[in-house]
């Protein structure tokens, strides 16, 4: 079990909103550019070089690179000053690198915290995913059809099945399960990139998504326990390795046996949870990244498991003089 949540960790939460706004203010300046990988390594290196000016111990333990060979901030790679209390960190400095290529929507820089020992740790991979907001938290199960999760979902929100959205990342390997919501009588709503924004969409009133369904990174799947963790929901999750390679490197990381489901909980224990992303594009949880003549706006939204609160932030950097 971790330790309670101090008042010295709940002021880190709000330091690391400026690591998340300095990464999405650097990727942001390649939108539309073409260039998913450039973005990614600015958002990277914007984001290392801000830990590290942080007084804590940071470890990440789950982060983006191996998996599509990108920019990394890899599995171990320790940050901060090397003082004060001891954090895991999962982290994707740019969620939706192909959203910014090509200036779509859905782009963000996220990390997620906690003490020692409570985030999940394991190699970038793939995993299925399930995630609903609060009021379906109980009634879906990830061996069950898509039909039944459809039904009990609709039915646990109040709603006719013809009125539930789900949310599916838009690739060929769905279009089985796109073919299975369909038929169930759904509403698909299909997504370029960004599942940690869709994951979190099913827990927040304003947006149009009861479900999300399919198969996406495991590093979102932690991100998106932490926020889940905080809102109330629930993301089941199983390993899904999609190749050889993928089950070697899993199986090299201490994972031999992909049968097991997580739950939030799991991938996100214990009580001093944070979550923290700031807009690139705007999407379901924040604004993108506005350049005015005289500042850059950034939103961002911190949510800490420790007192249940979800804060807005609206940041004008101007330059200095």
């Amino acid at each position: 079990m971790s330790e309670p949540a101090s008042s010295e960790s709940v002021n880190l939460a709000l330091e690391f909103v400026r690591v998340t706004e300095v990464a999405a203010i650097a990727a942001a300046k390649w939108v539309g550019r073409g260039d998913g990988k450039a973005a990614d390594k600015a958002a990277v290196d914007a984001m290392r070089t801000q830990f590290n000016t942080i007084d804590f111990h940071g470890t990440i333990v789950i982060g983006e690179g191996a998996k599509d060979e990108s920019h990394e901030l890899y599995v171990g790679e320790e940050l901060g000053q090397g003082k004060g209390p001891a954090f895991d960190i999962a982290v994707d400095p740019l969620e939706c690198t192909d959203s910014v290529a090509n200036g779509k929507p859905n782009a963000l820089a996220v990390i997620a915290t906690g003490p020692k020992g409570s985030l999940y740790r394991a190699a970038d991979s793939y995993m299925d995913k399930i995630a609903v907001g609060p009021e379906a938290a109980g009634v879906v199960d990830l061996d069950a059809s898509v039909t039944d999760n459809v039904k009990k979902t609709a039915n646990a929100l109040g709603k006719e099945v013809s009125e539930l959205v789900v949310s599916i990342l838009d690739r060929d390997r769905h279009e089985g399960l796109i073919r299975e919501a369909r038929a169930a009588g759904a509403r698909v709503r299909l997504f370029s990139d960004g599942d940690v924004a869709m994951a979190l969409g099913t827990c927040l009133e304003d947006t149009s998504v009861d479900m999300l369904l399919g198969t996406g990174g495991s590093a979102e799947a932690v991100l998106a326990a932490a926020g889940i963790r905080v809102l109330g929901g629930e993301i089941l999750c199983r390993w899904n390795p999609k190749d050889e390679k993928h089950v070697k490197r899993l199986n090299e990381a201490g994972v031999t046996d992909f049968s097991p489901v997580f739950t939030a909980r799991d991938l996100a224990a214990g009580d001093d949870i944070t979550f923290t992303a700031t807009g690139v594009l705007t999407g379901p949880l924040a604004r993108g990244v506005l350049f005015a003549a005289d500042h850059i706006m950034t939103h961002s939204v911190v949510m800490s498991l420790e007192g249940r609160s979800v804060r807005f932030i609206e940041t004008k950097h101007m330059p200095a003089h």
